[in-house]
């Protein structure tokens, strides 16, 4: 495939999925709710009415495993909390909240793979616990899969137990769907780990707390162009980038961004091919 044509099919289906998920509702972290006009999602319906139980237990952090791809092992030497990669190589990492409208997720996960990029999922476990199906199909993709809490409260002014509940709940919910908590925790609410958060997270079994360099303000929904102009005009060789679930206009704009980042010579990795 040329890219002319690669550049026609992502924003074939970019168009598709945008139009699709038109009207959802938006909110801080992807967290939408499909409007009663949208066609039912194809997905093999969840029964939410009770939720499922998970253990406690052991927690391993090792990486992606079934459907995903071998752990990668990180450098020694890399610190708890991470916000960008090495600047001299020419990798990035599109990291993404994962809440909201399933099709909106699939859409994104399918333009990235369409371009051969991979991307970091952090997921909510709210999310994980409504739309069981998704875990595997981010490492299905050959991308990663972390932790963004719980409920995705403001957990720097939680207690330290609180903190701690909604982390491990969090983990749990990834440890029973997939068999690995994950590599990467992501705070709720915040860009950075403050010291009880960094305890809890060692606490929970997570050896790396992960931030961002670039937030393309995507969850304040200002059209298509302007989360590509953030993005682009921001990126640079080594960057984690802060993107959304649940909101089109990411969707619209991540043709534009692949196709940007590639004229850049830029390539989109998962977290871990980032740092390593």
């Amino acid at each position: 495939m040329t890219p002319l044509d690669r550049r026609s099919v992502l924003r074939q289906l970019a168009r598709a999925a945008a139009l699709g998920a038109a009207g959802a509702a938006a909110s801080a972290c992807g967290g939408d709710s499909p409007p009663a006009s949208m066609p039912a999602p194809t997905a093999k319906p969840v029964d939410t009415g009770s939720a499922p139980t998970f253990p406690s237990g052991a927690h391993t952090a090792s990486g992606a495993v079934g459907n995903g791809p071998e752990p990668l092992p990180l450098p020694a030497d890399l610190p708890f909390q991470v916000t960008s990669g090495p600047p001299d190589r020419p990798r990035v990492a599109l990291t993404f909240h994962g809440q909201g409208d399933p099709r909106i997720a699939d859409s994104l996960l399918g333009l990235l793979e369409a371009a051969g990029a991979r991307g970091t999922v952090l997921a909510v476990g709210t999310w994980l616990d409504e739309q069981p199906r998704m875990a595997r199909r981010v490492l299905a993709g050959g991308h990663e899969l972390g932790n963004h809490t719980m409920h995705h409260g403001d957990i720097s002014a939680m207690s330290a137990d609180r903190t701690y509940a909604e982390i491990t709940d969090c983990a749990d919910r990834l440890q029973r769907l997939t068999g690995s908590i994950g590599r990467w925790f992501r705070p709720s609410q915040a860009k950075d780990c403050t010291p009880t958060v960094v305890a809890q997270a060692r606490r929970a079994g997570y050896a790396h707390c992960l931030g961002y360099d670039l937030d393309s303000l995507d969850f304040t929904d200002p059209g298509a162009a302007a989360v590509g102009h953030t993005v682009l005009n921001g990126v640079r060789p080594g960057s984690v980038v802060s993107l959304h679930f649940g909101h089109p206009g990411t969707v619209a704009a991540m043709p534009a961004i692949l196709d940007g980042l590639r004229t850049r010579g830029l390539r989109a990795v998962t977290m871990s091919e980032l740092v390593t």
